[in-house]
């Protein structure tokens, strides 16, 4: 590469592919021609408690398949491990960079590091432009009529639905312009061994998702069949194109495209309210006397309650970095409601375990469990696992696969039970509420 001609910086974060990629598309329409960019962000590595976590394995995978493509365009990635600032630096000073040009990204972290980079880039002269490309409609797009944000799902729904039309669906049509980036040899990379990380043989989920469309509705509530798509990791880190999917559900099946929509909800809520990461969205269950017993919070994270629909969700979670949604929402509750464990920490440890964890809707729906967001379950609501066994898995095929010793001597007793755990999580809820 002639570093001395000046360029245009694409950066990669949470949209790993050329295809209907916002921010790629308005650069490859720039004056200059373009250089495409990921960082191994150190700030976010280092933090990890797995080295073998498979989030890393699947964003390297990506990582790999962006290279494969942008050669096959006569280009190639740039691909740092660093902070980022320091990542900028080192680029700042290798490149003649003209612009900068990348998607936004709404979590507290993101916003900072970014606001970070663009005054870095402002201070050389360099314009930094992001743009939309996670989500349909971002923070202030879906509003009430006095501008203030939802924070009750439904009306949010309906606004949403009147709002789209086929502007908002439409893809950008990237690969007409790839003959504007750079042409290069193969640039330097990395590997998951010098970041310090080990290969995760966790499966990933296929980025097919319109054959479950059309029977959603019917099957996701059942874990023992494939009825859910299962893309909430392509859609954490842009492997798959919102508009796509959203396009792909809007005259066909409303329940898949609701999931979609709530994603968004979530999204905007944490856009607006970041405080709700570490706080209760209502005040008042930041009372609650949590018990916080560790031996029973170890009980729960490897699966071994007492309670099978609870235990094969998590041995789920451990073995694959997937639960099934209907038993995601029992087994928070069990925690939350029957344990009285703190929200705090199952939603810690699912950030830890989640493939497709995504702090906004993660947050959200944990808040939703513990009756203390925006949008709620009732905090009286306390989802009775036993219940839910009989409604969802009757046949037992989800048990028997990830609980095969249920029935015999080898497995656990309850660890509480089930009337006692519902009226003790009441009387403390309701203290919390009660109190001035």
């Amino acid at each position: 590469m002639d570093n001395k001609t000046p360029v245009s910086i694409f950066w990669f974060r949470r949209d790993l592919r050329l295809h209907d990629n916002a921010g790629l598309y308005h650069a490859l329409k720039g004056k200059y021609p373009v250089v495409c960019l990921f960082i191994f962000d150190r700030d976010i590595l280092d933090k990890l408690e797995d080295r073998d976590d498979a989030r890393v394995t699947f964003i390297y995978q990506y990582i790999q398949k962006l290279r494969d493509e942008l050669q096959q365009a006569g280009s190639s990635l740039i691909v740092k491990y660093n902070r980022p600032e320091a990542a900028w630096d080192d680029i700042l000073q290798t490149y003649s960079v003209a612009e900068v040009y990348t998607n936004r990204d709404y979590e507290p972290y993101a916003k900072q590091r970014d606001g970070a980079i663009g005054t870095k880039l402002q201070q050389q002269g360099i314009p930094f432009y992001t743009f939309k490309d996670q989500m349909i409609f971002e923070r202030d797009e879906v509003v009430k009529d006095d501008g203030k944000p939802y924070t009750v799902f439904t009306p949010y729904k309906k606004r949403w639905l009147k709002k789209i039309n086929d502007f908002y669906l439409s893809s950008y049509p990237t690969e007409k312009y790839l003959h504007k980036l750079y042409q290069t040899q193969p640039l330097p990379n990395v590997t998951l061994t010098e970041m310090g990380f080990t290969e995760s043989d966790i499966p990933f989920p296929e980025t097919e998702y319109q054959h479950i469309i059309d029977d959603y509705a019917r099957d996701r509530d059942f874990p023992d069949k494939k009825g859910t798509s299962r893309i909430g990791i392509h859609l954490r880190f842009g492997t798959v194109s919102i508009r796509d999917a959203a396009r792909a559900a809007i005259s066909r099946e409303q329940t898949w495209l609701g999931e979609l929509i709530w994603r968004e909800f979530y999204m905007m809520i944490f856009d607006h309210f970041p405080d709700t990461e570490k706080h209760a969205y209502r005040a008042a269950f930041d009372r609650i006397e949590w018990r916080n017993n560790e031996q029973e919070f170890d009980a729960w994270c490897q699966g071994k309650t007492g309670y099978p629909l609870v235990d094969a969700g998590m041995r789920e979670l451990n073995a694959t970095g997937f639960m099934h949604n209907r038993v995601r929402m029992v087994a928070a509750s069990f925690m939350v409601k029957h344990l009285l464990i703190d929200w705090r920490w199952g939603e810690h440890y699912f950030a830890r375990k989640l493939l497709d964890y995504e702090a906004a809707t993660n947050i959200g729906s944990w808040q939703w469990v513990a009756g203390s967001g925006t949008d709620v379950m009732p905090y009286f609501r306390v989802f009775n696992p036993e219940a839910q066994l009989k409604k969802f898995d009757a046949k037992m095929q989800y048990i028997k696969k990830w609980v095969p010793e249920y029935g015999t001597s080898q497995y656990p007793k309850p660890i509480i039970d089930n009337k006692e755990g519902k009226a003790r999580a009441l009387q403390v809820y309701r203290a919390a509420v009660a109190k001035p």
